[in-house]
């Protein structure tokens, strides 16, 4: 992984999400969006299964380098694609 490439993501994600909030009112009012009509339903579970898929990915990358899976997937559900971002960020690099 390019990690400045996933390091920028994660700063400029975090900016947008900060602005998100704060344009919103905050968590719950965010939350909100996501139960007001079908396409946002739709955003939400399209949001779900991409999740799902990258927990899959992490799991066998955890356990091929010897890196706790249960900890990561528990912060991931918590805090959305930051828990991924910071995953592969704090990846070790094989050695050669």
């Amino acid at each position: 992984m390019n990690k400045p490439v996933l390091a920028f993501v994660l700063v400029a994600f975090g900016a947008l999400t900060a602005y998100t909030w704060l344009h919103y009112g905050g968590l719950l009012e965010w939350l909100a969006f996501y139960t007001r009509d079908p396409a946002s339903w739709q955003i939400f579970a399209d949001l779900v299964i991409t999740m799902a898929l990258l927990l899959v990915f992490i799991r066998r990358d955890a356990q091929a380098a010897g890196r706790a899976f249960w900890p990561w997937a528990a912060f991931c559900l918590a805090v959305g694609s930051f828990g991924p971002l910071l995953y592969f960020l704090t990846a070790r690099k094989p050695a050669a």
